[in-house]
């Protein structure tokens, strides 16, 4: 069950509203989200691009432009190596179009993920080297590639590291010490000298903001807007996927590329959202995050990255629609073997690891590309940190998925040595270890997790208990400037007590859909409810009877019932109605 906590911020919500000519409900929305002062609702509500810092506050952002320039003007070789998720594929897309549309001589290796592991390593370092490459240039990797950037030096090869992760670390009785690797320049907002005022972005907004920055203060030179745009959505589209924040400078920068993806998207995208069936659907953030990221990702996890890559290059319409094909496919291979696998994992932790704080599930024939989606969803369902582990070449490979309460990379920081390689940040972490340590992972982490019951479990934050009749096209209005919404700006969720429920009724394939018919203050409103039919008619029975489900279908029964409830546009219908969602519910 998940735990309803009610936010209970105070203010004159009336006053807030007069002054910034808002509702009242959304006042109390933004106060609820720290959002206080009148400056700050007006830059959450209106701010647009000018919002976004200046990338030469980054830390060696001026090395990285300057190596950069003096590589494209003495046509020296450059090579992106970018990431096989969308993060980092959407990064080398912006690395790779922005310096060739300067002149550079540019290519771009992915890492194959079982053949190559996570992000720079020893065998492209020598590739490079037989292949007559002066510059490397890291994009969502390399923070913790000391050895290979060490390598690459010994063969004069310049190397330039732009990530977005955690930098590896060693706590000494001195306090903590730092492991950057010794590249000739190290872009980090995570670096823990680094003035940039905002280390929550992704790897792609730091590769954008390296573009910019040398298009601009390096070469002197004005960006082409479409372009610069085309790079923007992918900067904002890898934000999404990476489930980066949506605060600060995430949210305009997000709130264009959403804008730019519904108008002028990428070539790539745009025949991708055609494959899916998604060309008559206003591009939302759940979109980009659920069906369209998983194509790009998918490439990556079934086959190999560069074949995303390249569909984010093309310009060619029918290469494009080719490409956007096979991933669409690659995709629902992907999604049947997830299922699969979730479900070995889910068993496994409720008949052995349940009494567990961390889940270390090993699934030794599960595809070492899923993991970290089988890992997400044990967070999902239990509410636990979750790590899951399969075999590979040279032993175990593995990913994990945190809760808030839980910062995985320090977790993992605290028991390195049982790693031969690991890396991440607070929210997930990928790594490899013998096959031997395994059972030792298991029992370090448990020790050493200070988690307590309170930190489990989905926890449902509402805003204010608010009466459905409120819940109409108004509000509806309002609080799309809220959006775009997701990780680090909640959606709004209101809660409602003293309902009585008068009818049920239930739809589509197994029932998937539930409607509950209720009155609230003597008059009546339908609500929706999806995948949790069974759920409530076991509820009902539990505590009324079997007889009282059956009358409620028919009309001839009323009990009370208490929900916590979202608001969105009815679509299906063909817009212009206000829908309302149930996501939580006692009876």
């Amino acid at each position: 069950m998940a735990k309803w906590v009610e936010v209970r911020k105070a203010g004159n919500f009336e006053e807030i509203g007069r002054r910034n000519r808002i509702s009242p409900v959304l006042a109390r929305l933004l106060r609820n989200r720290g959002i206080e002062e009148d400056a700050d609702i007006q830059a959450y509500l209106h701010g647009g691009l000018e919002l976004l810092h200046d990338p030469g506050l980054l830390k060696d952002m001026d090395l990285a432009g300057g190596i950069l320039a003096e590589a494209i003007e003495e046509r020296r070789r450059i090579r992106v190596i970018g990431d096989y998720d969308v993060d980092g594929v959407c990064a080398a897309a912006i690395l790779v179009r922005g310096l060739r549309q300067l002149g550079a001589v540019v290519d771009a290796v992915i890492p194959h993920r079982v053949r190559d592991g996570y992000g720079m390593n020893m065998d492209m370092i020598e590739r490079a080297h037989e292949d007559g490459v002066d510059v490397l240039l890291t994009c969502d990797n390399g923070i913790s590639a000391r050895e290979e950037v060490a390598r690459a030096a010994e063969y004069g090869i310049t190397v330039i590291v732009t990530d977005h992760h955690e930098v590896p670390f060693e706590d000494t009785p001195e306090g903590r010490h730092y492991l950057l690797p010794e590249a000739d320049a190290v872009v980090d907002p995570k670096q823990p000298d680094c003035p940039y005022p905002f280390n929550g972005i992704c790897g792609a907004f730091v590769a954008f903001k390296l573009i910019i920055y040398l298009y601009e203060e390096i070469m002197q030179g004005e960006m082409d807007v479409h372009f610069r745009e085309e790079l923007l959505q992918l900067a904002a589209f890898a934000t999404i996927e990476d489930i980066m924040d949506l605060q600060e400078e995430n949210r305009p920068l997000v709130k264009r590329g959403l804008e730019l993806l519904n108008t002028t998207p990428v070539r790539g995208i745009r025949e991708l959202i055609a494959v899916l069936g998604l060309g008559e659907k206003r591009i939302n953030a759940y979109h980009v995050g659920f069906l369209l990221g998983p194509c790009i990702n998918a490439s990556g996890r079934m086959d190999t990255a560069e074949r995303a890559l390249q569909l984010l290059l093309t310009e060619d319409v029918g290469e494009a629609q080719r490409i956007a094909g096979e991933l669409q496919v690659l995709n629902e291979e992907r999604k049947t073997m997830t299922e699969q696998a979730a479900e070995a994992a889910f068993a496994q932790i409720e008949e052995q690891y349940a009494q567990d704080k961390v889940y270390v599930v090993y699934l030794p024939e599960c595809h070492e590309s899923i993991a970290g989606i089988v890992a997400g969803r044990v967070k999902e369902r239990y509410g636990h940190p979750a790590l899951v582990i399969t075999n590979a070449e040279d032993g175990l490979k593995g990913s994990a998925r945190s809760i808030t309460a839980y910062h995985m990379y320090e977790g993992l920081t605290e028991v390195a040595d049982v790693f031969t390689r690991f890396g991440g940040h607070a929210q997930a972490a990928g790594f490899s270890l013998p096959a031997d340590r395994l059972e030792e992972l298991r029992r370090r982490l448990n020790e050493n997790c200070r988690l307590q019951d309170k930190d489990f479990g989905e926890v449902l934050r509402i805003d204010l208990n608010l009466p459905l009749q409120y819940a109409n096209e108004a509000l509806l209005r309002e609080l799309e400037l809220l959006e775009p919404t997701g990780q680090g700006n909640r959606r709004p969720l209101f809660g409602r007590s003293g309902l009585t429920l008068t009818g049920l009724d239930f739809y589509g394939a197994n029932d998937i859909v539930c409607k509950l018919y209720t009155q609230d203050q003597g008059q009546q409103f339908e609500l929706t409810m999806f995948r949790r039919s069974q759920e409530i008619r076991d509820a009902i029975t539990k505590k009324y009877g079997e007889e009282t489900v059956n009358r409620l279908r028919a009309r001839g029964a009323e009990i009370p019932i208490v929900v916590v409830y979202t608001i969105k546009e009815d679509t299906y219908h063909g817009g212009g109605s206000v829908q309302i969602i149930v996501d939580d519910y006692k009876i």
